[in-house]
C-alpha cells in the first residue's frame, strides 16, 4: 500500500508538450516555463526504404476480376492504396464479357478505343470460339477505325488461321497480299471484290499464283455492274507468270487507276500491251522502278496489336528452336559450319524476268489533260492505213473464216487491233 502510495504521489518526470499558434514546445518542468526552440518531430516511416511489395492475383478465386486498387508510395515511402475509378471497373467488366455484348452501334469512338484495348491487352480476339464475335462488333460499329492498312506480306499462315477475322475488317483503303500463294480459287480473293471492300485503293497482289481467269473474276463485278474495286489507284500484279495478254482486256476497266506493275508477269508482246494501256487506261510506261511499288505499307488502326498477337502464335505453333538449338550445338561440337542454301530458282520465273524485267505504269498530270488529243491522232493514223493498204480479197478471207472457224465480224475485230 504504502509503495502505491508512494508511486501514486510521485510527480510524472515525462515532457509535456504544448501547441501554440501552430507549433510545438516542450514545458520545461525544472524550470516551469517554455522551452525557447521548437522540435521538428522526426517523420514516422512505416517500412524501411529497400521495402517492396509484389501483389499476387489469383485469377482463380477471382473469377477473372482484376484488383479493384491502385498501390503507391509516399515521399516518406509509405505505401498508400486507392480505389480505382467506377470507368475503369465498368470497362474492365465489359472487357471480360466483351462477347456478350449485342452491339456497340452509337458508343463514342473515344469510348470504344479504350475498350477495344482493354479486350486487346486479355486477349479476347484470339480465342478460338469467342474471338471473332467480339471483333465483328467493333467491325461494325466503327469500320476503318479498327484497321484502315492491313499488310499480310508472306504471312500466309495468318490467313489461313484467321480468314473470317480477316474478312470481317471493313472499309480497308490498302491490302497487302504479296508472296501469299493464294491462287485463283481463293475466298479472300472474292471477298475483295464485295462492297465491304469497295473503299480499297491500294492492292498489291504480288506473287499469289494468279493467271487471267483470276483477273476475269476479280474484275467481274466492276466490268459488269460496275461495283467492287471501282476506287482502285494503285494496283500490284508483278510476278505472277499466268497473266497473259488476254488478262490485260479486264484490267481496262479500272478508270482510276494511277499506277500499274506487271513486271514478271506472262506477257510476251510488250509494245502492244503499253500502246494499249496507254490509250485505254491513260498510263504512261516508266523505264525506272517507281518507289511506290517498294512494299513499305505497314499495319495501321486499333487492331495492329491484334494482328502481331496472331502472327506469334502461328509462329509459337511452328517454330521448332529446340530443335535447331540442338542441332546447331551439334555442329559446333564436330566443327562443321552451316551450309547456306541459295534460293533455288526456277527456269520459267527467271526467263519472265528477263523478257518482263521491269513493267510499270503511272498516270501523268499533263497527259491527262491531252488524252483526248491522242486518241484522236491514233484514229486519224487508223484511217490512213485503212486507206493506203488495199482491202483484201473477200474469196481469201471466205476461205480463212470457213478453215478457222471466224465470222466476218471476228475478222474485222481482229485487224481492229
Amino acid at each position: 500500500m504504502s509503495c502505491y502510495l508512494n508511486a501514486e504521489n510521485k510527480p510524472d518526470m515525462e515532457s509535456v508538450y504544448i501547441r501554440e499558434n501552430g507549433q510545438l514546445y516542450r514545458l520545461n518542468q525544472a524550470s516551469g516555463g517554455l522551452n525557447d526552440h521548437v522540435l521538428k518531430p522526426k517523420p514516422s516511416r512505416l517500412f524501411s526504404k529497400g521495402f517492396s511489395v509484389e501483389l499476387c492475383m489469383n485469377r482463380e478465386n477471382d473469377n477473372g476480376r482484376t484488383d479493384h486498387f491502385i498501390f503507391t508510395y509516399t515521399k516518406e515511402g509509405n505505401l498508400r492504396y486507392s480505389a480505382k475509378s467506377l470507368f475503369s471497373l465498368v470497362l474492365s467488366y465489359i472487357a471480360d464479357n466483351i462477347h456478350h455484348v449485342d452491339s456497340l452501334i452509337g458508343f463514342p469512338e473515344q469510348i470504344g478505343e479504350k475498350l477495344f484495348y482493354a479486350a486487346d491487352a486479355r486477349q479476347k480476339f484470339t480465342e478460338p470460339r469467342t474471338g471473332l464475335r467480339a471483333l465483328q462488333k467493333f467491325t461494325d460499329a466503327y469500320g476503318s477505325l479498327v484497321l484502315q492498312i492491313l499488310c499480310l506480306k508472306n504471312r500466309y499462315l495468318i490467313i489461313s488461321e484467321k480468314l473470317e477475322e480477316i474478312k470481317s475488317f471493313r472499309d480497308l483503303t490498302c491490302l497487302d497480299l504479296s508472296c501469299c500463294k493464294l491462287g485463283d480459287d481463293h475466298e479472300l480473293l472474292e471477298h475483295i471484290t464485295k462492297e465491304t471492300l469497295s473503299s480499297l485503293t491500294r492492292l498489291l497482289l504480288k506473287d499469289n499464283c494468279l493467271s487471267d481467269a483470276g483477273l476475269r473474276r476479280m474484275t467481274a463485278p466492276v466490268r459488269v455492274m460496275k461495283r467492287g474495286l471501282e476506287n482502285l489507284s494503285l494496283l500490284d500484279l508483278s510476278c505472277n507468270p499466268g497473266i497473259t495478254n488476254k488478262g490485260i482486256g479486264f484490267l481496262l476497266s479500272f478508270k482510276k487507276l494511277n499506277y500499274l506493275d506487271l513486271s514478271g508477269t506472262g506477257i510476251e508482246d510488250m509494245m502492244v500491251v503499253i500502246q494499249r494501256i496507254q490509250i485505254q487506261i491513260g498510263l504512261v510506261y516508266s523505264e525506272v522502278p517507281l518507289k511506290e511499288f517498294d512494299h513499305n505499307c505497314k499495319t495501321e488502326g486499333w487492331a495492329e496489336h491484334t494482328v502481331l498477337q496472331w502472327e506469334h502464335i502461328m509462329q509459337e505453333g511452328i517454330n521448332p528452336q529446340r530443335s535447331l538449338k540442338s542441332r546447331a550445338a551439334v555442329q559446333h561440337f564436330y566443327g562443321k559450319r552451316a551450309r547456306a542454301e541459295e534460293p533455288c530458282e526456277s527456269p520459267l520465273e527467271g526467263g519472265h524476268r528477263k523478257t518482263c524485267e521491269n513493267l510499270q505504269f503511272y498516270k501523268r498530270r499533263a497527259q491527262v489533260c491531252n488524252l483526248p488529243l491522242l486518241k484522236k491522232k491514233t484514229e486519224d493514223n487508223e484511217e490512213l492505213q485503212k486507206k493506203r493498204t488495199p482491202s483484201p480479197k473477200p474469196k481469201d478471207q471466205n476461205l480463212k473464216a470457213k478453215h478457222l472457224g471466224l465470222l466476218m465480224e471476228d475478222w474485222d475485230l481482229l485487224n481492229s487491233y
